[in-house]
């Protein structure tokens, strides 16, 4: 659905005029409300407009317009809309990289930002495809019996909420940290409405006239609020989610607002976090894994000029390394070109703007009196193509904290900038003990080639953070790095870093989601999320099940075949055709007294085999092709002499495109007294009736 574009409006000396796109059209330029200003140069980029918006009537169309279109479309759709849209913002991403060099980001910063957003919704178009269903709702897990005769069972289901995504995010990431919390919500089926820090918001801004552009979204599955939200947060309901990213101040104002407190809205927080980076003791100067640490620290202080929420603040080290590691730093550091990121020299850009840099260098004051300023110098230091009084420039800041034990600040107050403090360590557990100081972070990274070493601090330091990376020379040419979140993996963390949850593939989708228990009959349970199971109705007749074309195909259809002995010669046969003389097989002498087999017994792939032939349909039809089996369990030892039959029943259909659908078929392979032998799912490709 095309959906209007923006104006785009600008004032006579080229200031964007940042208007919000809500209920399906952009709010109009109205009288300027703030300016925000380049962080290289200090000039006006942008103008944020007021305007009187109807917070309650953004939500209501949220929810009735986009979780309306929302809901018509099956996982895959979904994800085909997150694959669509990346591949049109790939082609526009140049808008956004011009844009973010007015909010201090080098053109690898930049990079990250916009391209690791794009790259988020392409992970999830991925996994929306490859590990959900093409359906509208989730099964999980399997059906409990919950009677004694079988009459009453139940079946855990998930739905998408019926509500709105209210998305509260950053300045440091406008892309990424928007696409990264948009992708998840829209797969499971949820409308966003979302809300950019001010700052950055005109980076925000042009990616969501983009995204407008494109006309791939459905109408009113996102919504776009520059400047105050109002009272937005006082019409939420239990159906809706907010999704917040920033301090750790307003993340605690938000989540104590009556009505998310009365209605318990799904609150998810990432925020402030002192996350650390531990040299292990056999990493020593020379070594690989010294090398990395050193690279590793002074790159999560320089990239995005250390505003990031995964940066290293803390480097821990063994005592006896710490004037190496501080002198490696040092002069790391000291090659870093600062200045306009325009400028293809520049290594690092300004921090947002000039009330981000006096926060910082208040934090870094407040250190100093526990920390000695061992690289950098606020005060004096070289620019490029910049000018100090205008832009918020600060240098790469390094302490060191002699006492780290006896500490307080530095495990305390986060310096959001390029700010880090080298304390030393004497052994593993008092490593173990300053790091989870922090109180909860979103990352640690390790350091090391001693696999009892990482595995010490690894389980030492686990439940205080969200992610922990072991790096060393086996991983060096492909890790991510300490602070690059991915979307496969969690992307949250304890305590101070807000106790929740982003990314981690298909599990983000549990946030817009509800877990409902079923229960019933099971032909009743069976009927409505359309998956049988052993006690549902089963359908047999004269056609055999691979006759049906999948339109045509019931669940419950079920074959039971005829009967096949197991003979002696068969099991010696199977052995010596495929080389599997395992003793079970082939000694009966070795199998007296095992706890297992009662003597010689037929291969569990005999069996499969076997169970194949009583079943399969040989003429070419709708059956199109057998692309595996799940879930295979050999139950019983089959004998030679005894009789096996198959039970054949199509569980469950998921269509694949208009030619052909999965299905997926439960077996049951029992013995001639009725035993189960073997069960395990097989799945087919069944030709649609065309």
């Amino acid at each position: 659905m095309t959906q209007p574009q923006s104006s785009g409006a600008r004032t006579a000396d080229n200031v964007m005029k940042l208007d919000s796109f809500v209920r399906g059209k952009w709010s109009g330029p109205g009288e300027p409300a703030a300016e925000i200003h380049s962080a290289v140069t200090g000039d006006v980029v942008a103008v944020t407009t007021g305007s009187d918006l109807d917070m309650r009537e953004i939500l209501a169309y949220g929810r009735a317009v986009g979780g309306k279109h929302l809901g018509k479309l099956t996982f895959h759709q979904r994800a085909g809309l997150l694959k669509a849209l990346a591949d049109y913002l790939t082609k526009h991403k140049d808008r956004l990289y011009k844009l973010s060099f007015h909010a201090g980001a080098t053109r690898t910063d930049a990079v990250i930002d916009v391209d690791g957003g794009i790259g988020t919704l392409l992970a999830y178009a991925g996994k929306g495809r490859r590990e959900l269903p093409n359906s509208k709702f989730l099964l999980d897990g399997n059906v409990e019996g919950l009677s004694k005769g079988g009459a009453f069972a139940g079946q855990h289901i998930v739905t998408p909420l019926h509500g709105v995504a209210v998305h509260i995010n950053a300045f440091n990431f406008p892309c990424w940290g928007m696409l990264e919390k948009l992708a998840p919500a829209l797969l499971a089926g949820v409308p966003v409405v979302t809300k950019p820090a001010t700052v950055t918001s005109y980076v925000a801004y042009e990616l969501v006239r983009i995204i407008t552009e494109s006309g791939v979204l459905p109408e009113g599955a996102l919504q776009f609020i520059v400047g105050s939200t109002g009272d937005l947060l006082d019409h939420l309901t239990c159906q809706d989610v907010v999704s917040f990213t920033g301090s750790a101040d307003t993340s605690q104002k938000l989540q104590r607002h009556p009505v998310i407190a009365r209605e318990a809205v799904r609150f998810i927080a990432e925020r402030d976090s002192l996350n650390a980076a531990i040299l292990a003791p056999d990493a020593v100067p020379g070594s690989p894994e010294f090398d990395l640490f050193v690279k590793e620290v002074a790159k999560e202080m320089t990239v995005k000029a250390g505003q990031k929420c995964t940066a290293i603040r803390r480097a821990l080290v063994p005592s006896a390394q710490l004037d190496a590691v501080i002198t490696a730093l040092r002069d790391r550091l000291a090659k870093v070109t600062i200045g306009n990121p325009e400028n293809d020299k520049v290594r690092m850009g300004p921090l947002v703007g000039l009330g981000q840099r006096s926060d910082v260098l208040a934090h870094v004051a407040k250190l100093r009196a526990e920390a000695e300023l061992v690289a950098g110098d606020p005060g004096n230091f070289a620019l490029l193509d910049a000018d100090a009084k205008r832009g918020a420039f600060v240098p790469p800041l390094l302490l060191h904290c002699v006492k780290p034990l006896a500490a307080t600040a530095v495990h305390e107050i986060e310096a959001f900038g390029p700010v880090s403090t080298v304390m030393g360590y004497d052994d593993l557990d008092q490593a173990i003990a300053l790091t989870n100081r922090g109180g909860g972070s979103l990352v640690a990274s390790i350091y090391t080639h001693d696999v009892p070493a990482a595995t010490e601090l690894a389980f030492g330091i686990g439940s205080f953070h969200g992610r922990v990376a072991i790096i060393d020379r086996d991983c060096a040419s492909e890790h991510t790095g300490h602070g690059s979140p991915m979307p496969q993996m969690v992307h949250g963390g304890p305590g101070r870093a807000g106790g929740g949850e982003e990314l981690g593939g298909v599990r983000s989708l549990q946030h817009y989601m509800q877990r409902t228990a079923l229960q019933g009959s099971p032909a009743m349970l069976s009927g409505v999320t359309g998956r049988w199971f052993k006690g549902s109705p089963m359908l047999e007749g004269d056609l055999h099940p691979f006759r049906y074309h999948y339109d045509d195909l019931e669940i419950g259809r079920t074959l039971v075949s005829k009967s096949r002995q197991i003979t002696l010669d068969d099991i010696e046969h199977f052995a010596h055709f495929t080389g599997d003389t395992f003793y079970a097989h082939m000694d009966e002498e070795a199998t007296k007294g095992h706890p297992f087999f009662p003597g010689r017994v037929a291969h569990g792939y005999l069996l499969l085999s076997f169970a194949a032939g009583l079943f399969v349909d040989p003429d070419y039809g709708p059956v199109l092709a057998n692309y595996g089996l799940d879930s295979l369990r050999f139950v019983k030892p089959v004998q030679p002499g005894e009789q096996i039959q198959v039970r054949l029943t199509a569980k469950e259909k998921m269509p694949r495109n208009k030619q052909y659908g999965e299905v997926r078929w439960d077996v049951e392979i029992t013995t001639g007294t009725g035993e189960t032998a073997a069960t395990y799912e097989l799945l087919t490709m069944n030709a649609m009736r065309g």
